[in-house]
């Protein structure tokens, strides 16, 4: 039976308002004198469930012990949203501390082992390991999602699809994932190779132009047994058929306040202006996902260092730029949204990048990088990360 009812998802978006915003956003839980990845998801849950039913309610689980989410819940728009997500970071954190352990936030931890992770016991993430089983085992990653409401479902498909050469760019604004297995990869999004490039059906998704289209793709996936449930497509946008929202899920968990919220700030206003051009018949730009796929290798590999191809005129320009360009195309709506999202010269990949080759160890820069989360999640108090310091 499946467990996707497509009727009602229509009927989600169809009720939805544009411009309502939930973030989410996944933390390491970690021992706070080795900084080990510790499975204690649990006993946080439960001890905020007894203790604060507001957090308890924004608190979700993902797949392993040694992670744990939270949610802002529907915003009416992305101010109130990291309002509502403000208190739910010193909340967490507060109980955190309570319990016995810290919180990180990087797309990766830097060296455990997926081996010694311990699964959660949901019937969605039993099926989830049952059927993607050592892919999934793996995934020991964590990011930031930011759902948008959009009304009308054709239009949510058809902003997915303007959004899809936008990925790359965010991407490479929000890498901060740069250690995995003990090991400096190289890679400036290791989460992303991990995660992204392993899962199917995720990455870049087709532009798929009405919800018909896209109806037809997810019944062709419930007919052939291929998935169970809607969020067993794990595209970097989609539509989420339970919210009536777009949800962007390209970008690294970030280490400070202040790049966690800029980024939702961004990414509102791209979600949100995609959505005016569909309304006012811009034409779409939809390159093949073969060539937006050559740009999100480039931001896995170089993150804010390097170069995307602008696929419209076929050249390479600095990723800064890319940035820019953003920043301009938005301004109608950061205008009206009342929002001017601020970054820091240096990403978080930049900065542990900087650090190691300063001579830091894996796990002093990782121990400097937790105290700039504890630091800024626990107060919300937005400082800016210009460096890596010794801790």
């Amino acid at each position: 039976m499946s467990l996707i009812d497509l009727e009602k998802a229509r009927d989600a978006f169809a009720q939805a308002t544009d411009g309502t915003v939930g973030i989410e956003e996944e933390f390491a839980i970690l021992d706070p004198q080795t900084l080990d990845l510790v499975p204690r998801f649990e006993e946080l849950n439960d001890s905020a469930g007894e203790s604060d039913l507001d957090l308890a309610a924004s608190i979700s689980s993902e797949l392993i012990l040694s992670e744990i989410e939270i949610r802002s819940g529907a915003g009416r728009d992305v101010g109130d949203a990291l309002a509502r997500q403000a208190a739910m970071r010193r909340s967490l954190f507060a109980l955190a501390a309570s319990e016995g352990v810290e919180l990180g936030s990087t797309g990766t931890h830097p060296w455990a082992d997926y081996r010694e992770q311990l699964n959660v016991q949901s019937d969605h993430y039993r099926r989830v390991v049952d059927g993607l089983q050592y892919v999934a085992r793996r995934n020991n990653t964590f990011s930031l999602h930011v759902h948008v409401g959009i009304r009308d479902a054709d239009r949510a498909v058809r902003v997915c699809d303007r959004l899809r050469s936008l990925l790359p760019t965010l991407l490479a604004l929000s890498a901060n994932s740069i250690f995995f297995e003990g090991l400096d990869s190289g890679l400036a999004s290791v989460r992303t190779q991990s995660f992204t490039k392993s899962f199917p059906r995720c990455g870049v998704p087709d532009a798929y132009g009405s919800w018909a289209n896209y109806r037809d793709y997810l019944e062709l996936l419930l007919s052939t047994g291929s998935i169970e449930e809607d969020t067993q497509v794990w595209w970097s946008v989609r539509p989420h058929l339970a919210f009536g929202t777009v949800e962007v899920r390209i970008c690294d968990a970030q280490s400070t306040v202040e790049e966690s919220n800029a980024l939702s700030e961004l990414i509102v206003a791209c979600v949100l202006q995609c959505a005016r051009d569909d309304d006012d018949g811009r034409p779409i730009f939809e390159p093949p996902a073969r060539l937006i796929e050559e740009n999100l290798w480039r931001a896995i590999r170089f993150g804010a260092e390097g170069e995307l191809i602008d696929l419209e005129r076929g050249i390479c320009v600095p990723a800064r730029a890319a940035f820019e360009g953003l920043l301009e195309w938005t301004a109608p709506v950061r205008s009206e949204l009342g929002v001017e999202p601020e970054f820091p010269s240096m990403n978080g990949a930049q900065r542990q990048s900087a650090a190691l080759a300063e001579g830091m160890s894996i796990a002093d820069v990782y121990a400097s990088t937790v105290a700039q989360t504890q630091q800024t999640f626990g107060a919300d108090e937005p400082a800016s990360p210009t460096e890596v310091s010794t801790p």
